[in-house]
C-alpha cells in the first residue's frame, strides 16, 4: 500500500484577503455560485459583491439552509445546473464548506473555500461530513479532489465569536493523536494510503503550535486584536490539522464526536468542542502518559474547551446516554476502529466516564456519579 498525502490546490492566508476573491475566482470559471448565510451575507455580502465589480466572473448568492444533508446537496447543485454557474464558493463555516464541496463534486466544477471563521479543518479536505437533516451524523462523503482554493481573510475571522477559534483549536488538538494511533495501526488515511512522514510532521507541529500559542492567541482575540500568534492559530487550525487529519488519518477522537452527535444535548456544542473531548477520551482509551493526559486537560480547562458531561450540555449523564454514544461512535464505518487495538462498546463507555471523572478531578470539582 502507498503512502499518500494530499492538500488543497493553493491557501492563501492574510489580512484583507476577503477584498481580492474576484480576482481568484475569475481564474477558475465565469460565473460563481456563492453558498454563504443569511447574517454572512449582512456582514460581508457588500465587500464579496464589490470583489467583482472589477473581474471577469460573475455571481449568483444563494444561502445555506443551516444542515449539509444530502437534500441540501441536491439542492445547490440543482441551484448551480438553472443558473449556468460553473463553480461554488463556500463562504463561511464547516457545514457550508461541506455542502459546497459535495454540490461541486456532483457538477463537477471548481470550488473555492472562504472561511469566515476558524473553526474547523474542513475547509482544506477534500471530504464533506453528511449529517440527517435532524444534524446527526450519517456518513463520510469521499471527494476525488481537494478545493481549488483556500482563502483565509485574517482579518474577518479576527472579529469572529472568540469561541469558535477555540472550537477550532479543539478540532486540532485531535489531529496528532489520531495521526499516531493511525500510524501505529497501519490504517488507511482519508486520503487512501498510508502516513506519509510528511503528514505526521505537520500534525505534531500542529499540537506544537497550539500548545505554544494558543493561549497568547485566545487573550489577543479577546483584546479584538490579530497578532501573529493569532495568524499561526489559524494556520494550525485550518491548514495544518487540515492536511494532518486527512493524509494522516482519523482515529477515536472524530469517531467519539459523531457518537456525541446521538444526543440532543449536545447538539449546540461546537464541532471542535466534542472533538476535543473526544480527544481526551481517545488518550483514555489508550492509556496515554498521564503527563500526556493532563497537558491536554489543561490546555482545554485554560482556553475554555469542555472536559466533562456538564460542560458538554449534559447535566446529568445515564449509563444508558453513555453506552448510546459508545455505540454509535463504534459504528463499523466510523474511524475508530483504527485504533492500534480493538475496540467495543464497553472500552469506549469506560473511557467516556474516565474522561468525564478526570476533567472533574483538573477541575478540582466533585465527579458526577
Amino acid at each position: 500500500m502507498a503512502k499518500i498525502l494530499i492538500s488543497p490546490s493553493k491557501y492563501v492566508q492574510g489580512p484583507g484577503e476577503m477584498r481580492k476573491l474576484g480576482s481568484y475566482a475569475a481564474g477558475y470559471g465565469k460565473k460563481a455560485l456563492v453558498l454563504i448565510s443569511k447574517g454572512g451575507y449582512k456582514r460581508i455580502g457588500a465587500e464579496i459583491e464589490a470583489s467583482f465589480k472589477e473581474a471577469n466572473c460573475d455571481i449568483e448568492f444563494d444561502y445555506f439552509n443551516g444542515e449539509c444533508s444530502k437534500k441540501e446537496i441536491h439542492r445547490l447543485a440543482a441551484r448551480m445546473e438553472e443558473t449556468g454557474c460553473d463553480m461554488v464558493i463556500g463562504i463561511g463555516g464547516g457545514k457550508i464548506f461541506d455542502t459546497a464541496k459535495a454540490a461541486a463534486h456532483d457538477r463537477g466544477t471548481p470550488v473555492l473555500i472562504c472561511p469566515t471563521i476558524a473553526s474547523t479543518d474542513a475547509p482544506c479536505s477534500g471530504l464533506s461530513v453528511i449529517y440527517t437533516e435532524e444534524g446527526i451524523f450519517e456518513e463520510y462523503l469521499f471527494l476525488p479532489a481537494n478545493p481549488n482554493l483556500v482563502l483565509m481573510d485574517t482579518e474577518i475571522i479576527a472579529k469572529s465569536p472568540v469561541r469558535l477559534t477555540v472550537a477550532g483549536m479543539g478540532d486540532a488538538l485531535a489531529t496528532y493523536f489520531e495521526a499516531r494511533a493511525c500510524k501505529q495501526s497501519g490504517a488507511i488515511s482519508c486520503a487512501g494510503g498510508k502516513t506519509t512522514e510528511a503528514a505526521m510532521a505537520l500534525a505534531e507541529l500542529c499540537y506544537d503550535t497550539l500548545m505554544e500559542e494558543g493561549v497568547k492567541a485566545k487573550v489577543a482575540l479577546e483584546a479584538g486584536a490579530c497578532t501573529e500568534a493569532v495568524e499561526k492559530v489559524i494556520e494550525a487550525n485550518t491548514l495544518l490539522s487540515g492536511i494532518g487529519f486527512e493524509s494522516a488519518g482519523l482515529a477515536g477522537a472524530h469517531a467519539i464526536h459523531n457518537g456525541l452527535t446521538v444526543l440532543e444535548e449536545c447538539h449546540h456544542m461546537y464541532h471542535g468542542e466534542k472533538v476535543a473531548f473526544g480527544t481526551i477520551a481517545q488518550l483514555v482509551l489508550e492509556n496515554a502518559p498521564q503527563e500526556e493526559l493532563e497537558e491536554v486537560i489543561g490546555f482545554c480547562i485554560e482556553v475554555g474547551l469542555p472536559v466533562t458531561w456538564k460542560e458538554l450540555g449534559v447535566e446529568k449523564i445515564t449509563p444508558d446516554q453513555i453506552m448510546a454514544v459508545a455505540k454509535a461512535a463504534c459504528a463499523e464505518n466510523d474511524t475508530l476502529h483504527n485504533m492500534p487495538f480493538e475496540v467495543t462498546p464497553e472500552k469506549v463507555a469506560a473511557a467516556l466516564k474516565a474522561a468525564d471523572a478526570f476533567g472533574h478531578y483538573s477541575l478540582c470539582d466533585d465527579v458526577i456519579d
